[in-house]
């Protein structure tokens, strides 16, 4: 049995395993959060091309949320010194910008998470890097609706089940493997809560959604296998068979009769490639 807290401005906030439900603040708090996360995507997006320095991207991206009065919640998170993720071709998730250059054909997913008055956008989005191949970008457009058809299940009475199975029925009707070691969270005042948000399921199944929660949905879809490792560097996570890896990422509250989007473009970028 799932616990729900409902949190108002006034409370202190700690992970406690209940699934917290916030009040009309923090839907205020989350759109302001989720704008800047998109807009810094959304001034990075030109310089992510043949060429360009994984971690000169990084610096720009710290750079633009500084700008914008926010803070990045990777950097320090666990040790992580970055202030983004970015992880490209088979990399599934969480790599770290490094003196790797992009190169033309490459789909990278650049993930960034920024803190504005306490509150967390968390949001990530795919690039194709030049002449990318036509496998490569249809993964790319499947990843994309699939996060779409998961996030069109959102709504007060429904389960987490069904978000998942949206998802996975989707991919896998392309034959496509849905990354299960991985999964999207809880957030608000904290980057990381209750509940863990997985894109495989049944329907009927999981946490009733209710008004006042906010999650991301994050599905990672493989080419090939579902089996990811972790490299050692503690972070970084690959596909076991070095197949292609695509991963699209919305910041989203249930409303009282369906759900809102935290992070779109507000150039509608939402989908790069």
């Amino acid at each position: 049995m799932n616990e729900y807290q409902t949190i108002t401005s006034a409370d202190a906030v700690a992970r406690t395993g209940a699934i917290k439900l916030y009040d009309a603040d923090g839907f205020e708090g989350m759109r302001r959060a989720g704008r800047i996360a998109a807009e810094v995507l959304d001034a990075l997006t030109p310089h992510v091309v043949p060429g360009a320095v994984t971690e000169e991207l990084d610096d720009r991206v710290f750079a633009l949320m500084r700008e914008r009065g926010a803070l990045p919640a990777t950097l320090g998170y666990r040790g992580y010194t970055k202030s983004s993720c970015i992880s490209v071709n088979h990399i599934v998730c969480h790599g770290i910008p490094s003196a790797k250059t992009l190169r033309d054909g490459d789909i990278a997913n650049i993930d960034v998470t920024v803190i504005v008055d306490g509150w967390h956008g968390d949001t990530s989005r795919m690039f194709c890097i030049g002449d990318v191949p036509i496998k490569a970008r249809k993964l790319v457009d499947v990843t994309y609706e699939a996060m779409m058809r998961g996030i069109a299940e959102v709504r007060p009475g429904a389960r987490l089940g069904d978000v998942s199975h949206a998802i996975q029925h989707f991919a896998e009707s392309f034959r496509y493997s849905v990354v299960r070691d991985f999964c999207g969270h809880g957030l608000g005042r904290l980057f990381h809560d209750a509940p863990e948000v997985v894109h495989a399921g049944r329907r009927g199944t999981g946490p009733e959604l209710r008004p006042g929660m906010f999650f991301t949905i994050e599905p990672m879809i493989n080419i090939g296998r579902a089996d990811v490792k972790v490299l050692e560097d503690g972070w970084t996570a690959v596909t076991r068979d070095r197949s292609l890896s695509a991963q699209f990422e919305h910041s989203v509250g249930v409303t009282e009769d369906g759900v809102e989007i935290f992070t779109l473009s507000p150039a509608g970028l939402d989908k790069p490639c």
